[in-house]
């Protein structure tokens, strides 16, 4: 008897061993159908309720699995799959397929990036309807067009009036959209490059808080990851108001269990609602090659050209509007108008060193033309022949990146370490500004030079689990080099510059279980200056920084309510840019903003969905005079929402983008509009063949879609006036689509 306690600690310890011998790290990989993995999939051991997530290649590990144990695993859109665990040294594999939305799938993961599980939802609720949709989708994201699809978009964020992309950083297929010392503007970012239907995916974050992202990224920054391949090929025809056409192809070349090819094609005619007609028309042709290879490393290539054309009558004053020389839709001087182009290629290729470890190399080439012709003062400059002006440039973009991404396990819980290193390099010819007569004659050169900017960088970011705490310390270099050749002087004289930013990031997130988790993300960033303002000697920050902070929380308190909130705050060192449409340094000294983000996503129906977001934000120049410290255009209140059904056959939306009244000068004498802007659609599935509806401003609201404080002169006025400057919103529109699949 006295041996019964030895042998049965004995018989304990033996049945422990066996376990443990049992219970090596189950590893998987978790697909949609397809083939494409699955990112960000939640796994849940159901013995034990430890959890984790699949990675970029779909892959995941979990310990202390035994024969007979069983493995949960959701994915936003795709069935919740219950499987068992295989036996010992098996590999699991896991594929899911498609089903109606269900918030209850969605699980707050421990990541930096958590909250793009937002646009996920949005991109299976809502259609793109056009390619202005396609930035919408970011939340608290506002966009206004000066020429009907033209030109790249104006966009609004966080507090800023962004112009073209000064301050977000754009980017498709990790890509740069956004055009450094560009003849319009500083990261001038034009998207229309990209066919809506190709888009796969949206990452997007806000703020200078991500390592990997550098120039521009201080509000935030945008990514488009486009489909690897079709799920079948597709065919659209849509026509509407002001003699709207749009045609889309979509074809599937090649449809192999290891290898994919498509082309996709989109050409876009329209008059637009002014007077003059605007005779837009663009082109896209897109094709794209992919491939796994047996140790599951892939390579991708894509080719695509882009090209537009268009008349447009510009901006206008109110006062000739309400004095009754034009209507809303009219102009001033309708010879304005442009032409663009773009040609891409990219190659990527993802090298699986092992489970745990991948490397993605990215490489680039864009050969891109730009043309525009402005006139914003109509005869302040010149009374007899008027101010048009011309901005031109030929560019060629370079460039690459190398990204390390190596999965660990660090004090008891799941880490990752990435780093990577890059070169972007703008060769730009003929960049100019000119006075011009009727498109034609060219009255005088105002700027007239080549640029050549190189810009070298390397990051590092990692996450470490510890427990419900996750930490993430990041760390980006970048080195510029700046080169300028002025045309206008009478000798040749090349101009050098250099210059290098040290940006760190630190993010904290406590995720207290699959409902809740708190983050305090803070960060350096910066956005540099255009090469004629550095090279001018005359800016005092030539990398001017951003200094951030979010304090934030999302929160699940139902299975069919997400809910996310932060408190934001972003300085800029200086505001010092080069203004395009005039050649000229508008100096602004240090900023702060200081905002509140607020959204959320409801199901109420399994069919029935419902989402609202609020962005509020404070935007002030520091180095002013309280009552002088407005920033111009800056946006305070801005909102968005809408209800969406999804019902089986029928997809269904009812719309709406809100922007409040806002400072059109810095001391609030001259005020921007607010308006709020309702849009509907709807389209109802009959086997392969898809018909649709879009209502555009359905409530035929009077809006002023950009705006701005300038001031003109008229042909016969005897002085100049400073007052709102706008292009008109659409009027009320309907365009009708249909579709077949193939």
């Amino acid at each position: 008897m006295e041996c019964m306690p030895y042998r049965f600690l004995l018989l304990c310890c033996c049945f422990h061993a066996a376990l443990f011998a049992q219970s090596t790290p189950l590893r998987g990989r978790v697909n949609v159908q397809g083939g494409e993995p699955a990112v960000g999939a939640y796994v849940l051991h159901l013995r034990t309720e430890a959890h984790t997530h699949t990675n970029e290649l779909g892959n995941f590990q979990v310990d202390g699995v035994v024969p007979g144990d069983s493995l949960r695993v959701s994915y936003l859109g795709y069935r919740t799959a219950t499987v068992p665990a295989p036996a010992a040294g098996s590999e699991l594999r896991i594929s899911l397929k498609e089903s109606f939305i269900d918030l209850r799938t969605i699980t707050v993961r421990p990541t930096v990036a958590a909250l793009n599980v937002v646009a996920d939802i949005d991109a299976r609720l809502r259609p793109v309807n056009s390619s202005q949709e396609v930035l919408r989708r970011v939340p608290g994201l506002i966009i206004g067009q000066h020429a009907g699809g033209g030109k790249a978009e104006q966009i609004f964020l966080r507090g800023f009036d962004i112009d073209h992309g000064t301050d977000v950083a754009v980017s498709v297929e990790g890509m740069p959209v956004n055009m450094v010392s560009h003849a319009h503007g500083q990261g001038y970012a034009d998207l229309h490059f990209v066919i809506p239907e190709t888009i796969q995916k949206i990452d997007y974050g806000k703020g200078p808080y991500y390592a990997g992202r550098g120039n521009f990224a201080t509000a935030g920054y945008v990514d488009f990851s486009l489909k690897d391949r079709l799920d079948r090929s597709l065919i659209t025809a849509e026509a509407g108001s002001f003699n709207t056409l749009r045609l889309v192809g979509l074809y599937d070349l090649l449809d192999r269990p290891q290898s994919n090819a498509y082309l996709a094609t989109e050409y876009t005619l329209t008059d637009g609602p002014f007077t003059s007609s605007q005779h837009f028309s663009r082109l896209n042709l897109m094709g794209r090659y992919t491939t796994e290879l047996e140790n599951g490393s892939r390579l991708s290539l894509l080719a695509s050209h882009f090209s537009s054309k268009w008349d447009a009558s510009g901006q206008i004053p109110v006062r000739a509007v309400e004095q009754g020389l034009i209507g809303r839709f009219g102009a001033i001087d309708d010879t304005e108008g442009g032409f663009t182009s773009r040609s891409n290629l990219i190659g990527a290729f993802v090298n699986v060193v092992d489970r745990s470890t991948f490397v993605k190399t990215t490489a680039y080439y864009t050969h891109y033309d730009f043309e525009l012709f402005s006139n914003f003062t109509f005869f302040l400059e010149d009374p007899v022949n008027g101010d048009q002006i011309r901005q031109y440039e030929d560019r060629e973009l370079f460039g690459f990146q190398s990204e390390l991404t190596h999965d660990f396990h660090a004090a008891g819980g799941e880490s990752q370490l990435k780093a990577g290193i890059g070169l972007r390099y703008d060769d730009i010819d003929d960049n100019q500004l000119s006075r011009t007569r009727n498109r034609q004659d060219l009255l005088q050169r105002l700027q007239f030079g080549d640029i050549d900017e190189t810009n070298l960088f390397a990051y590092a970011g990692a996450d470490f689990e510890f427990g419900r705490w996750l930490i993430h310390p990041g760390l980006r270099l970048d080195q510029f080099v700046f080169n300028y050749v002025d045309k206008l002087q009478p000798t040749y004289d090349r101009q050098e510059q250099r210059k290098a930013a040290v940006s760190p990031k630190f993010n904290i997130l406590y995720t207290a279980n699959d409902r809740t988790q708190l983050y305090l993300k803070m960060g350096v960033g910066f956005h540099a200056n255009d090469s004629r303002v550095v090279l001018d000697r005359s800016a005092a920050a030539i990398l001017p920084r951003a200094l951030g902070a979010d304090l934030g929380t999302i929160y699940r308190p139902t299975d069919r309510l997400f809910l996310q909130a932060a408190l934001w705050y972003l300085y800029l060192e200086q505001e010092f840019v080069y203004v395009g449409d005039a050649g000229v340094v508008e100096p602004s000294g240090e900023t702060r903003r200081l905002g509140v983000d607020l959204g959320l996503r409801y199901q109420f129906t399994p069919w029935l969905f419902a989402d609202f977001d609020l962005n509020y934000a404070l935007a002030r120049s520091i180095d002013e005079p309280e009552g002088a410290s407005y920033i111009p255009l800056a946006p305070n209140l801005t909102g968005t929402g809408g209800l969406n059904v999804v019902h089986e056959r029928l997809t269904a939306g009812l719309r709406y983008r809100y922007v409040h009244d806002r400072p059109a000068t810095e001391d609030n004498a001259i005020v921007a509009e607010g308006y709020l802007i309702v849009d509907a659609s709807a389209s109802y599935r009959f086997g392969p063949l898809t018909l649709g509806l879009v209502v555009e401003n359905a409530l035929d609201t009077e809006w002023k879609e950009t705006q701005f404080a300038t001031e003109s002169r008229l042909r016969n006025e005897a002085a100049p006036v400073e007052e709102i400057h706008f292009t008109p919103g659409t009027s009320f529109a309907l365009r009708a689509a249909a579709s077949y699949h193939f």
